[in-house]
């Protein structure tokens, strides 16, 4: 039986398809459009072909020794010592020093006795290891795992803290007392230098930075830092390039560790000093029993870029036997900052503390005339 319009029901819902999806243009059809997508996407999600560089490092080059300048003449003042340091630091970023009051019996002894460090055995070194919670101790040992132990470079981090000392007794606990006495004095010998060198920075140094003197007073949680260092004995010279990478990457990372305003390296007979910076990576021959001193970051921040940072590192080539280096990194303020800076902190009053003060007085004022307008 047929259906007629009028007995249809009312509540027919009327179904309409949806209207056909647009065409960018109308001489093109979908297939087209998705060829033009298909090539966009290629094209946007191609990844780029990446050349990376043939060397970690710049090219190396050899430059002239630095000049040696004598301790005691530039303490004093002596305008050609002073001037000499000024143009050595701003070149390469570092210079040697000569006459600084620490016989070199001394600091021989020191490195002797600190070769000890480094004999104890592996577990006992892994108990005093570096992390983030201890800030001292010894550095994992870097090389090929196959190589004998000799030919491996390690360094320890020493610095004047309670929980070290507690620590190394506790493995070591024959030669360490010996070995602090030791690298205490030597220490406190080289916080002398350092005190006087940044005394005649902060006196002749040309431009300093608005912010220079906070980063230099800044005090570090531990204190002075050393860090020492076993060199390997000598390598072929496919490990020597190998171990030398390692030994510089180390260095790298060493310097962001601990902030510092000058680097004094004690590493007397070593053959060659190299210096890596952002201008380059440059090296050349210490003299005998010379002092090399570094650029840290905090001078860099207090000229104002005018001597640079750089990070030093001895070699030792042709050697039969382990060679001990020292690398103290000190952050003194000197003696003129110092007082001028606290000077200016009991003078001044910061905007905070001038503010309350304006808010003080106005209600004084505002009182005593409420009280005059009473009574």
């Amino acid at each position: 039986m047929a259906v007629s319009p009028e007995s249809m029901p009312e509540n027919f819902m009327d179904f309409r398809a949806p209207p056909p999806s647009p065409i960018a243009s109308g001489r093109r059809s979908s297939v087209t459009n998705d060829e033009v997508l298909t090539e966009f996407l290629e094209h946007s999600l191609r990844v780029p072909d990446l050349i990376l560089p043939d060397r970690i490092f710049p090219r190396h080059k050899t430059v002239e020794t630095p000049p040696r300048i004598d301790f005691q003449s530039l303490s004093s003042g002596e305008s050609d010592s002073v001037l000499k340091m000024l143009d050595s630091i701003a070149r390469t970023g570092c210079f040697q020093l000569a006459n600084f009051g620490i016989p070199g019996e001394f600091i021989r002894s020191v490195s002797a006795t600190a070769a000890g460090i480094f004999q104890l055995p592996p577990e006992k070194k892994e108990a005093v290891s570096r992390s983030l919670e201890r800030p001292y101790g010894f550095e994992e040992v870097h090389g090929d795992h196959q190589e004998a132990e000799s030919e491996v470079s390690e360094d320890f981090v020493w610095c004047k803290d309670e929980s070290l000392t507690v620590d190394m007794e506790g493995i070591w606990p024959t030669g360490y007392s010996n070995f602090s006495q030791k690298m205490e004095t030597l220490s406190s010998d080289i916080e002398h230098v350092a005190r006087n060198i940044l005394q005649v920075l902060h006196e002749n140094c040309p431009r300093k930075s608005m912010y220079g003197d906070d980063t230099m007073q800044r005090q570090d949680p531990i204190g002075p830092v050393c860090c020492l260092y076993k060199h390997g004995r000598s390598f072929q010279a496919d490990q020597r390039s190998r171990s030398s990478g390692y030994d510089v990457m180390r260095m790298l990372i060493r310097g962001t560790d601990y902030s510092h305003a000058l680097c004094f390296h004690l590493c007397d007979g070593s053959s060659e000093f190299h210096v890596y910076s952002k201008k380059g990576w440059v090296s050349f021959c210490p003299d005998k029993d010379a002092l090399i001193v570094t650029v840290g970051d905090r001078t860099q921040v207090w000229s104002d870029g005018q001597y640079k940072y750089v990070f030093g590192w001895p070699v030792f080539e042709g050697e039969d036997e382990d060679s001990i280096s020292m690398a103290f990194l000190c952050s003194l303020p000197s003696s003129s900052s110092s007082s001028s800076s606290k000077t200016s902190k009991e003078k001044t009053f910061s905007l905070g503390q001038q503010a309350i003060l304006a808010i003080i007085l106005t209600l004084v004022c505002h009182f005593f005339f409420y009280f005059y307008k009473e009574f």
